[in-house]
């Protein structure tokens, strides 16, 4: 399937805001985030359903599923970003019209729970999506390598982009290499849960790139293990690791994790480029993955470079 690369975003253009995982207790942090868009000189909407809350899942995927279909229908809508994760997302991909959404691509942009609807609109539509900052966890108030790495991806039509990462993350190279692949990028768990549905693009010739959060080093092995089953890890042409992180880091996990990763490094094929490190996951300091984007790994004397493709079109 062919990729469709959304149109740049523009000064003065309306941003669709949407909740398809959980909703948020924090309205302050979500008028923070309005307010630091409209600064920026954009139009902000929210969708009608925008962070409701009710205990009828029925009910509340019916109104999350009207809000995803009005916000990309609405031509004068011409990006969509969701307000946070949590949990949620994966009940809706039965039942999104994927032909109204391949009629009208647009930018959209989340991670973590939001990485089912990412894969599955890459999936399913091939819609070149934006896995990074959301609303009421980064928006608010972003960092100021956030920030940049966010607006280059959604503003800058016609160029290649280099990721680079941010200083205070340190890569490490498990084997170094050269290799290309579209990018498929997201929450490690969430990827797993789709593995076996067609809401998964195809692992072959990828490039892989995963993240988790509060995951103990047990549950990463299960996961990556899962993937090597599938065969993902062998078809895959790079194979990248952004942050594991703890809401209370414990130090006697970083080694196990390490010894976890590499194992599976050598669950890839001997010229597959490996690298862990990547400023991606659940950080302040966040890049943002152009998810479908063609991606240019090179790993080599201890450095890690990636380029895409352009991520957005004029």
């Amino acid at each position: 399937m062919n990729t469709r690369i959304p149109e740049a975003l523009r000064h003065g253009d309306t941003i669709g805001l949407v909740s398809p995982s959980s909703p948020s207790p924090d309205l302050h942090r979500i008028n923070q985030a309005v307010t630091y868009l409209e600064r920026l000189g954009y139009r902000v909407r929210a969708a009608r359903h925008f962070n409701r809350r009710t205990e009828d899942r029925h009910e509340l995927d019916r109104m999350k599923l009207s809000d995803l279909h009005e916000m990309f229908s609405d031509t004068s809508v011409k990006a969509i970003f969701c307000l946070r994760g949590g949990s949620g997302a994966t009940r809706l991909l039965q039942h999104i019209d994927y032909e109204l959404i391949s009629r009208n691509p647009k930018i959209f942009a989340g991670y973590s729970d939001v990485t089912a609807l990412s894969a599955a609109l890459l999936a399913r539509t091939g819609l070149l999506t934006f896995s990074g900052p959301m609303l009421a966890t980064e928006l608010h108030s972003p960092s100021p390598y956030t920030e940049a790495n966010f607006w280059n991806m959604l503003t800058s039509p016609g160029e290649l982009h280099e990721i680079v990462n941010h200083p205070d993350h340190p890569q490490d190279i498990l084997r170094p290499g050269t290799a290309e692949g579209r990018l498929l990028a997201g929450n490690l768990t969430v990827l797993a849960c789709l593995s076996g549905t067609p809401f998964l693009p195809s692992p072959s010739n990828s490039v892989m790139l995963v993240e988790d959060i509060n995951e103990e080093p047990y549950c990463i092995d299960r996961l990556l293990s899962h993937f090597d089953n599938t065969g993902a890890l062998h078809r895959c042409s790079a194979l990248l690791f952004g942050q594991f992180t703890r809401s209370a880091m414990r130090f006697d996990l970083q080694a196990p994790l390490t010894a976890i990763l590499r194992y599976y490094c050598d669950k890839t094929r001997q010229d597959v480029p490996v690298a862990g490190g990547i400023s991606y996951g659940h950080i302040d300091d966040l890049l943002t993955i152009p998810v479908g984007a063609r991606c240019r790994v090179e790993a080599h004397d201890g450095r890690l470079t990636l380029r895409t493709t352009a991520p957005v079109t004029r």
